[in-house]
């Protein structure tokens, strides 16, 4: 994806798009090669203008879903052990692995109730990119895709969504798909910490709610 690097540092950036596209390739929850592939794109476009350093953007957006809490027993420090684990093993620069290992740490939701600041202007760009990809169409999409593979119901009007205010809390959730967008996906928009995320989150933002607007007019027979 970026091409002008010294060629030790764009051999790890390609070793590293080799070995996640390996990895997650026909994965079916939403959390696939295709998502980092978006995710990538828009976080180095945000990196961009933001002044952040791109290679480090570049790095933590194609890892940062190899070590997915959801995929690895609810360990929340899989993402970056694996991921320093694999810089380590290409020899990369120690300050690039610390930094993406710290981002791959931190990237995640984890509760409506749980704060996730990121320190550096890199993670924020990756961070934004990332909850960009559960917005607008494709976010709706992934959503059904994670809660089909979880053989969650699409909705139940008798089960309320909960504002989780722990990390404990959030990961025995498990309740309607329909219930993950109050209880994340409606919240993002305001956790955008760039301008460009914030910028693109509104757009996204309101596709949400007018999908959710029909979706309970069909659900009610208005439609």
């Amino acid at each position: 994806m970026s091409t002008k690097n010294p060629p030790e540092i764009q051999s790890i950036l390609d070793r590293t798009s080799q070995f996640v596209r390996e990895k997650l390739s026909g994965e079916g929850t939403g959390h696939d090669w295709f998502h980092i592939e978006r995710v990538c794109r828009n976080a180095l476009a945000i990196a961009r203008e933001e002044g952040a350093d791109l290679v480090v953007v570049e790095l933590a957006a194609l890892l940062h879903d190899v070590g997915d809490w959801k995929f690895h027993g609810g360990d929340k420090h899989a993402a970056a052990r694996i991921a320093r684990e694999w810089l380590e093993s290409l020899n990369a620069p120690r300050a690039i692995v610390d930094h993406v290992a710290l981002i791959a740490d931190t990237i995640s939701f984890i509760g409506a109730g749980v704060a996730t600041p990121m320190s550096t202007v890199e993670g924020r760009a990756v961070q934004d990119a990332d909850r960009l990809d559960a917005l607008g169409a494709v976010g709706i999409a992934r959503a059904f895709a994670y809660g089909g593979s979880k053989g969650q119901p699409l909705y139940d009007p008798n089960i309320p969504p909960t504002p989780h205010d722990s990390f404990d809390a959030y990961k025995k959730g498990g309740g309607p798909t329909i219930n993950h967008f109050y209880e994340k996906l409606l919240l993002l928009k305001d956790r955008m910490q760039t301008d460009a995320g914030r910028r693109l989150a509104e757009e996204r933002h309101v596709y949400l709610e007018e999908f959710l607007d029909e979706f309970f007019a069909e659900w009610e027979g208005k439609r």
